[in-house]
């Protein structure tokens, strides 16, 4: 592999998240940041015990449903995180300079991850933003970092969809077609997930 990660494997992007359920906005960006920053490959990682956020389902079934809600991106690996925490799944990964998407609202809290310095260490940061996100606050938050050179923001479609939103309308009995891919609803029907709030 070459510069910057650069070579005859390309650039190397990485998307984690409890995936409880994934939705379309998960798959949008996905798509949007293969062709941003010209990835190779999409290490999509489904965090198995997320030390932020609780989860509803065994990370086998988000396992499963994730495998599933990208199956259409030809770049996309699928695979468990075991790491709760960026900086360890990054360590272990052990790549040349891969890019690591995350949302504007988890770009705002990266001053309080573990270790965010080391984090730009492995891997640049790929933050993803919608219209009407404050731009000119997150680039101050940014200019504020250790490596500043290291975070990229790129815009995205808004879609209005939220793994919280897609378990409220199952516990409704709502449809859920509008906001995940087909054969995730599918397998969300199938399993009975998502029931009970």
């Amino acid at each position: 592999m070459g510069v910057n990660g650069v070579g005859v494997t390309g650039t190397v992007g990485i998307f984690g998240g409890a995936f409880d359920p994934p939705h379309n906005g998960h798959v949008a960006l996905a798509r949007e940041a293969i062709d941003h920053f010209a990835l190779s490959r999409l290490l999509v990682c489904v965090v198995a015990d997320p030390d932020h956020k609780t989860v509803e389902t065994q990370p086998q079934v988000r396992l499963t449903l994730a495998e599933l809600a990208f199956a259409a991106l030809d770049e996309a690996e699928v695979s468990l995180d075991l790491f709760g925490r960026t900086v360890d799944s990054l360590e272990a990964l052990d790549l040349a300079d891969p890019v690591f998407l995350i949302g504007a609202d988890e770009l705002a809290a990266f001053p309080t991850w573990t270790r965010p310095d080391r984090v730009l260490e492995l891997a640049r940061v790929g933050a993803a933003t919608r219209p009407g996100t404050d731009v000119h606050a997150l680039e101050g938050l940014v200019a504020a970092l250790s490596q500043p050179e290291r975070i990229e923001l790129f815009p995205i479609r808004p879609l209005t969809v939220s793994s919280s939103r897609v378990r409220e309308r199952v516990a409704r009995g709502l449809p859920i077609d509008d906001l995940v891919p087909a054969s995730v609803a599918a397998e969300i029907e199938r399993l009975g997930l998502y029931r009970t709030t």
